[in-house]
């Protein structure tokens, strides 16, 4: 049974997810899971089924754009990358970030 502490970082790691792919794919394309490994090992855990979505709806909303690539290892490579609107974005994203932690520090003083 998930604890409320649990479910209070599930909140939060939903809330700043999209923010999240957006930096991962700030620095190189990644397909899914090589995003989802990225994800783990900054322990924001996350499956496919989270993630299929939110790739959809930054692709359709301009931010992404995505390429197939030939695997040695099975089926075509779905690869990700960040448009010049999702570096934008990004850069938006990186401001409000900035504010909240600002405010959040001030409040706990």
């Amino acid at each position: 049974m998930e604890s409320t502490t649990d479910n209070v970082r599930s909140q939060m790691r939903k809330g700043v997810l999209e923010y999240c792919i957006l930096c991962i794919l700030s620095k190189q394309e990644a397909y899914a899971s090589s995003i989802i490994d990225s994800l783990k090992a900054a322990n924001m855990i996350v499956v496919e089924g989270t993630l299929y979505p939110l790739l959809i709806r930054q692709k359709n909303q301009g931010l992404l754009t995505y390429r197939w690539e030939e695997s040695t290892q099975g089926p075509p490579r779905k690869y990700y990358g960040i448009t010049e609107k999702g570096r934008a974005q990004l850069a938006e994203m990186d401001a409000a970030w900035q504010e909240m932690v600002e405010s959040i520090e001030t409040l706990k003083k």
